[in-house]
């Protein structure tokens, strides 16, 4: 029997799940195809890795962005798990090594893409190795009628039919109505699988929706009452994110511009900048986020309201993926619907429709757009029960965390204060993480998270076995970080 409480401590650091993941990882551990639609924050990445960590062989991880896959791994290794990921990013060199490196056994868990799937090299690899479960990440793109269909998802099944011996099935999304949970159990070809919906509920997201006179300084005095903390702001078209990035610039404010417009060397450069804690902001189209696993981001700004409500709730959810209290404000105006329009009967391009089926995918999106209108202009509902009603959830307001039902006005959301602790400790505890991080060429999230470093200013722990007792601290962190952070505590207590 798998000991999945022993690893959830060693490499997680934490002494329980949350709700869902162990019935999510029994079922896997007992050879059954799982669907899991769980919020984003909710832990999917461990209902699938802790399997891969109990299972002989090598586990596939499908996922669809590059920059994902580059974050999961780099996640996997600071914990002491072997993990690698294979796409266009790497040279052919690189690619040739990581594959030596997988045949030799050095790898539980490797990121792939779904175009590469179709590749006779990597079919070959996938044909020779022991593949006991493939997990698909963000599997609603699999659904033509979900919000970001993705061809190459469809070769998935294709792919598995020419293993030797099928693998078990594991698909996760985090916003799939009952229409894309249908197209994702047939479309995978998935065998009476478990299925487990943990609802839409972020408990710990603050809804707000206002319709500014000016956009540009209310976002201005935004950012600047939250200058300390990790924002994204999304903007519809290319030149809102450069006009309102130059603008932030022009303030004082380190913000950087991400867009599929930019030199690919620049959008990773600005990305890179962003979940390392060189710039706080980031002010992006929908291009940006949807790889990016930086748990502490503190708000997402929508400068413009986006086409859907899928679309709107998986952006916002970047926001405190770690559990703690985040902000998503939605800035409306009638201009919006308008380009949001535009954009729907300008792009709808897609070879696997025919000329009717383009036209019936063009009103569905109008639907869907009409139905974030709605959103956007509620002035007598709660904000958290019109998105969860949305995705089939009945909700009883109020939530007292939304525009509506707390009734803040603008000046008030932008002096939303924080907890009281020991400012100055924590600070010396922020500034050991970056120390470690610079060292270790990772992320400071990947250190440890926020809600780590406040419960070692609450409780100051004094030895390794106190240190074991932090949330988010196991085996392998300790003997990494364990000693720095005990020693910068004495330090500052001394002092």
């Amino acid at each position: 029997m798998a000991d999945i409480y022993g690893i959830l401590k060693n490499y997680y650091g934490y002494t329980s799940f949350r709700k869902g993941q162990e019935e999510i990882i029994n079922s896997l551990l007992s050879g059954r195809d799982t669907l899991a639609v769980m919020p984003t924050g909710a832990g999917k990445s461990l209902c699938y890795q802790i399997p891969a960590l109990c299972m002989e062989g090598i586990t596939l991880v499908i996922s669809p962005l590059i920059s994902l896959m580059q974050d999961q791994v780099r996640t996997l290794i600071s914990m002491g798990i072997r993990g690698a990921y294979l796409n266009s990013s790497l040279t052919p060199r690189q690619m040739e090594k990581a594959i030596s490196n997988a045949k030799s056994g050095m790898y539980k868990i490797i990121y792939v893409a779904p175009e590469r799937l179709e590749m006779p090299s990597f079919i070959d690899f996938a044909c020779s190795q022991n593949i006991p479960l493939i997990a698909v990440d963000e599997a609603h793109c699999i659904s033509q009628w979900g919000h970001d269909f993705r061809p190459s998802y469809m070769q998935i099944a294709d792919f598995i039919a020419k293993l030797p011996k099928r693998p078990v099935l594991a698909a996760f999304t985090a916003t799939a109505t009952k229409m894309v949970k249908y197209d994702i159990i047939n479309n995978l070809h998935l065998r009476e699988p478990f299925s487990m919906s943990l609802g839409f509920d972020r408990e710990n997201l603050y809804f707000g929706l206002y319709n500014p006179i000016d956009k540009n300084k209310f976002v201005l005095d935004y950012v600047k009452a939250h200058e300390n903390q990790s924002g994204i702001i999304y903007c519809l078209t290319r030149r809102y994110v450069d006009e309102l990035a130059k603008e932030l610039q022009d303030n004082g404010i380190n913000a950087l511009p991400y867009h599929a417009g930019l030199e690919d060397s620049e959008r990773s450069f600005n990305q890179n900048q962003f979940i390392y804690d060189k710039a706080k902001v980031i002010v992006a189209t929908n291009a940006f986020g949807m790889g990016i696993d930086k748990p502490d981001v503190r708000y997402v700004l929508h400068y413009n309201m986006p086409a859907n409500i899928e679309d709107y709730y998986q952006q916002a959810g970047r926001a405190g993926r770690d559990g703690e209290p985040s902000e998503c404000i939605l800035l409306y105006s009638g201009r919006d619907v308008r380009i949001n329009e535009y954009l729907i009967n300008k792009s709808e391009e897609n070879e696997f429709l025919d000329a009717e089926e383009v036209k019936k995918h063009i009103e569905i999106k109008l639907e869907k757009l009409k139905l974030m209108t709605f959103y956007s202009t509620s002035k007598t509902t709660c904000l958290r029960k019109r998105i969860l009603n949305y995705f089939g959830e009945v909700y009883i307001p109020p939530c007292n965390k939304c525009s509506y039902c707390m009734n803040l006005s603008e000046e008030q959301i932008k002096k939303v204060k924080v907890p009281a602790i020991d400012k100055e400790l924590l600070e010396v505890l922020e500034k050991t993480r970056s120390q470690l991080a610079k060292r270790w060429g990772v992320p400071a999230y990947s250190v440890v998270n926020d809600r780590t470093l406040r419960e070692m200013a609450i409780y100051r722990p004094k030895s390794e076995a106190d240190m074991l007792k932090i949330y988010g601290i196991g085996q392998v962190k300790l003997q990494r970080y364990g000693k720095t952070f005990i020693n910068a505590m004495k330090k500052y207590e001394s002092e």
